[in-house]
């Protein structure tokens, strides 16, 4: 015999869905956008599956309103969406498009009508192409243009955008665009690329906090990350140190500088050479305080020794019996919870938020819709860990699944569903799946509905 018990959260607790800007929008060429990184990327051959490009994505540049009535029906007070920054200044520099300003204001303004809070991201992967052809975030000088945009839109949103991440997982930008070459720009200079784009895309967050304590008083500003859970393969000391060194790859190399003004010195000795030149006041740029963390998390890194594997010597391992995601990804709510209180232990960030999670799976339109059920089993899970990271003292104020609705999945293109709202990409048409209505109940509760067998 089972039972229905709830989990709730606090009342004050933010229930959202998070979207990014290239991955929905659109209309790439339309009122004064220009060319960023990802539409050169995604229009080379090969760099996409089947070649799929955001070029139309979810047409939502055309569908505001309507898509703005499907957050309602979800019942979340909070959106995170991000910005286009080749919708403000088409070319990186200082031509500011108006039209692009007003794109965002609109959607501001409808966003705060329908009672929902906007959280914006100022950058998620579109860096503007013409900067790339500067070097891109290999060159120092991008994080003034990056300091003169978010000075410009946070002028034009900061009455009424109070919240404001400057990143969206530099680790991404730097190690997946400049190191391994497999999303946009494509560059494959490996860890010594990827560690000299790390520091500028950090230095520039450093760089517009002040702009944004400025531009918006009493606004609340941070910075999205995906950290590593990195956990053991067995009792080792040699995977125990594998783990530690994955933490401090994708991890600590990012909470480090920024909560505490330096680099770690373990992961500084094992990289050697390859860690960038730093200026003198660089760090102190770098660890300007923050009022949030962002934290995205998927799925924990199971971790094994490599000792051919230089530098970090350390593989991903399988976990027999568990289950996966069509991106390859185990299903493990657990290592959000480590993660979490992890995170509270070491760096102490004054407010987290969940920015991201959720996960894809081969969804089926049927007749009668779309029975996403091991997607409400994850986030049901997940859900479930942060209540108990909340439980266990750690400031978490909001969660936003990812994402609210099927879209263009970088290099994956369109063949992995995130959403949960379907979309039909030939008609754009959108269905909630069963997960958008196990999200209904959850914002209406403010509670995560728990089967218990006694």
């Amino acid at each position: 015999m089972s039972d229905v018990t709830q989990i709730t959260f606090p009342p004050d607790f933010q229930w959202g869905v998070a979207t990014a800007a290239y991955q929905i929008e659109g209309a790439v060429r339309e009122d004064g956008r220009g060319e960023s990184i990802w539409d050169r990327f995604s229009h080379t051959p090969g760099k996409t599956i089947d070649g799929d490009t955001g070029d139309i994505a979810c047409d939502h540049y055309h569908r505001v309103d309507e898509d703005i009535q499907l957050l309602k029906t979800l019942g979340v007070k909070a959106y995170r969406f991000s910005i286009a920054w080749p919708r403000i200044i088409p070319d990186g520099g200082t031509v500011v498009n108006q039209r692009g300003l007003d794109f965002y204001s609109e959607l501001t303004d409808k966003l705060l009508a329908a009672g929902i809070t906007p959280y914006a991201t100022l950058y998620h992967w579109d860096l503007p192409q013409p900067l790339e052809d500067l070097g891109g975030w290999l060159n120092r000088d991008t994080t003034d243009r990056f300091a003169y945009y978010t000075d410009v839109i946070s002028r034009k949103l900061g009455d009424r955008v109070k919240h404001w991440a400057t990143f969206n997982e530099p680790w991404c930008s730097a190690f997946l665009g400049y190191g391994f070459g497999v999303h946009a720009p494509g560059q494959m200079g490996f860890f010594k690329a990827g560690l000299a784009a790390t520091h500028t895309l950090l230095l520039a967050h450093g760089k517009a906090v002040p702009v944004l304590r400025q531009n918006v008083p009493d606004g609340q500003v941070g910075i999205v990350i995906n950290p590593m859970q990195a956990d053991p393969a067995s009792d080792s000391e040699a995977d125990r140190a594998a783990a530690w060194r994955n933490d401090g790859y994708q991890s600590r190399w990012f909470f480090d500088p920024i909560f505490k003004g330096a680099y770690p010195a373990d992961m500084v000795e094992l990289y050697g050479a390859d860690v960038p030149p730093i200026e003198a006041d660089d760090m102190a740029i770098i660890s300007a305080p923050i009022d949030f963390l962002g934290v995205n998390f998927y799925n924990r890194t199971l971790t094994a020794d490599d000792p051919g594997g230089e530098p970090l010597r350390a593989i991903g391992r399988k976990v027999p019996g568990a289950e996966y995601t069509t991106m390859g990804w185990e299903v493990e709510p657990g290592g959000l919870y480590r993660l979490l209180t992890r995170i509270h232990r070491d760096y102490a960030p004054k407010a987290m938020y969940v920015t991201e999670n959720g996960a894809a799976f081969q969804d089926v339109l049927e007749p009668d819709g779309v029975h996403d059920h091991r997607r409400v089993a994850y986030l049901q899970g997940h859900f479930a860990a942060a209540a108990q990271a909340i439980a266990d003292g750690v400031p978490l104020h909001g969660y936003f699944v990812w994402s609210m609705m099927d879209n263009f999945e970088w290099g994956f293109g369109y063949s992995q569903r995130f959403g949960i709202i379907y979309v039909d990409y030939a008609t754009q048409r959108r269905i909630l799946k069963d997960s958008a209505r196990f999200l209904i109940a959850v914002t209406s509760a403010n509670a995560v509905p728990i089967l218990t067998t006694p």
